[in-house]
């Protein structure tokens, strides 16, 4: 079986990408939403992004962009990969990806089985799947709200695409995550921070160590 491999997603500072990238991550996630701690401008974002190296894919989380703020972006940050967080749909998703010749991840939230098909729809329209927590009522943020979803709703359940599980994850619950829904790669973000959008590195370096053991 490969080994777990995970993202490090919500970077704010150029030392996040030596801390991400010794803990063994794979992923590294760029935030471009106004409205999380974790927002990057585009000159900051391009230059943590370019400060990794080749074979760590890049990735931009962005939330209902328009086509000209994802000009933006790809133009002005070396990009691997588009993350849509927002309430997209496949059509779109197939715009985004026939627009930019970048391949395209879309984050499905979850609740209740209720949410399961959205799963199915999307895993046929994606080049990769984020299974994440659908967010509280009244929540700002789409995504990194530091709350997990039930696990069991998706035991056993795979789709035709890779897929990576997200959602409340931490160095102390990654073990069990990762034993309900047999996941091959999760997505982090909250749970490595010692304050919203402030990344600590003793706890990304445990997370990567709890990855590690589950290889």
């Amino acid at each position: 079986m490969a080994g777990l491999r995970f993202k490090i997603c919500g970077l704010t500072d150029p030392a996040d990408v030596p801390a991400a990238l010794l803990a063994g991550a794979g992923y590294l996630g760029f935030v471009f939403f106004p409205k999380s701690a974790r927002h990057l401008t585009i000159p900051d974002a391009a230059l943590i992004a370019g400060t990794v190296p080749e074979g760590i894919c890049k990735v931009a989380l962005t939330v209902n962009a328009s086509d000209a703020e994802l000009d933006a972006i790809v133009g002005g940050v070396p990009l691997d990969m588009i993350q849509l967080h927002g309430s997209e749909t496949a059509e779109r998703v197939d715009e985004v990806r026939d627009r930019f010749g970048l391949p395209v991840m879309k984050a499905v939230g979850v609740s209740s089985e209720e949410d399961l098909p959205k799963l199915d729809e999307m895993g046929r329209a994606a080049d990769q799947l984020l299974v994440d927590a659908k967010p509280p009522k009244g929540a700002d943020l789409p995504g990194g709200n530091g709350v997990a979803f039930d696990w069991r709703l998706i035991a056993g359940r795979r789709w035709p695409v890779p897929w990576m599980l997200a959602g409340g994850l931490t160095p102390e619950n990654l073990d069990e995550a990762v034993r309900l829904t047999g996941a091959r790669q999760v997505d982090v973000s909250s749970g490595v921070e010692r304050a919203p959008g402030v990344k600590d590195a003793d706890r990304i370096a445990a997370f990567g160590a709890a990855a590690r053991r589950l290889g």
